[in-house]
């Protein structure tokens, strides 16, 4: 192999596989492997997630259907530093669904943001979500050798994965001995189509950056809550995270920090948004604009936010009941909210009054330091919103 060859790893959850050219197909496992051994990659790309100097910080990069967020994160004085960090909206046709439906204006949003964060470093951790993404647990002998562990992957991946294997980016991930099989290992499989890999990672080339990490949401999202978790009074142990995106509510469960439920609602700030338009017959992003700068009518409180704020709470509500029926558990310690619903008013109180439980809202910054460019009081404001890309940015430090 080319000592001097470009190389860019991608990871799904820790693991990290290497690529030789940003334009070709990845090199994934059963992906056109252009000869190198998945495990070889590893130990070649380990390195790269051991960075002291600030020149080899990954910048997290949170690619949403409304808006691009980046932020960088280093070590000053043995503490995180917020070192910058941006939210750009993105112009109308660049991302749909979390897709990205046009490179160059996606990829000239993210430069911008960069601009404004006054980022500097080159590479990026960026994660990919949606339908197409796929994720099982199956069960292994211990006994296979590495290369029979992948040969074993790829054959069952075959039957869990809908798409043929060569249109596909897949990795996998041993988390630890069976349940009840102790001649087994649990490996956890993801997969995702190359297209919402390959489109992230084109866009962030268009912005300057160099894609060195595709992770996965949730776990993205888990490393950043973790932080939070460790936080809170009691350090609760299991978590009901509530992420209100645009278009989607996310429900996880967290327990020892790690996601043992996830489940997905197609319900978010959007339908508040349409609210407010149909209430006083304003364009969406005259109805963004007012809902940011609290210039809606007096009404707006008591006809429009206060029933999207029951719904809101009546799916959380629906969302714990169906993880109670499917598990062993009947309460969450802790709720944390998420996203950019998160800080709508009276939402945590609404929250604490339906479903009885400790309810705060998600700042993984509480305990960093912020370097003097950064506004902390609009940081804080937020950080609900910041949550993927923190979680992103410290892969910088696996």
């Amino acid at each position: 192999m080319q000592k001097d060859a470009e190389k860019t790893s991608f990871s799904l959850k820790n693991k990290v596989f290497s690529r030789l050219d940003a334009k070709k197909a990845l090199t994934w496992l059963g992906c056109n492997t252009q000869g190198l051994s998945v495990r070889n990659t590893v130990g070649l790309s380990k390195h790269m997630f051991f960075m002291k100097n600030k020149q080899n910080l990954l910048v997290g990069v949170d690619i949403s259907s409304t808006s691009v967020k980046v932020i960088e994160i280093a070590v000053r004085d043995g503490n995180f530093s917020v070192e910058g960090y941006a939210i750009e909206p993105f112009p109308a046709g660049a991302v749909a669904e979390r897709n990205i439906t046009d490179l160059e204006l996606t990829g000239k949003t993210i430069a911008k943001a960069l601009r404004t964060a006054r980022i500097k470093s080159k590479f990026a951790a960026a994660s990919v979500s949606g339908s197409t993404l796929i994720t099982k647990t199956i069960d292994v002998d211990k006994s296979l050798s590495e290369n029979e562990l992948e040969m074993q992957i790829i054959a069952d991946a075959e039957q869990y994965i809908p798409y043929p294997l060569a249109e596909v980016n897949l990795d996998f991930d041993i988390i630890g001995p069976a349940d009840g099989t102790p001649n087994k290992n649990s490996v956890l499989l993801v997969a995702t189509r190359k297209e919402m890999v390959e489109s992230r990672v084109d866009a962030l080339e268009i912005a300057g950056l160099t894609a060195k990490v595709m992770d996965v949401d949730a776990y993205a999202v888990e490393r950043a809550c973790s932080l939070i978790i460790n936080g809170l009074e009691g350090q609760p142990e299991v978590v009901a995270v509530m992420d209100i995106g645009h278009t989607s509510f996310t429900f996880m469960v967290l327990k020892a920090d790690r996601v043992i439920y996830t489940r997905e609602q197609a319900f978010g700030g959007l339908q508040l948004l349409e609210a407010i338009q149909r209430q006083y017959g304003i364009t969406l992003q005259e109805a963004q604009q007012g809902l940011l700068k609290h210039t809606l009518p007096e009404d707006f409180r008591e006809e429009i936010l206060s029933p999207f704020l029951d719904l809101m709470v009546q799916h959380m509500g629906r969302s714990l009941q169906v993880f109670y029926s499917s598990s062993n558990y009947n309460d969450v310690d802790h709720i944390l909210l998420l996203g950019g619903s998160a800080n709508l008013p009276g939402f945590t109180q609404a929250v604490k009054n339906r479903l009885g439980n400790n309810v705060s809202i998600a700042n993984p910054f509480v305990s960093m330091l912020t370097a003097s460019n950064v506004n902390t009081q609009q940081l804080e404001a937020d950080a609900a919103s910041l949550v993927l890309a923190c979680g992103l940015a410290l892969r910088s430090f696996e």
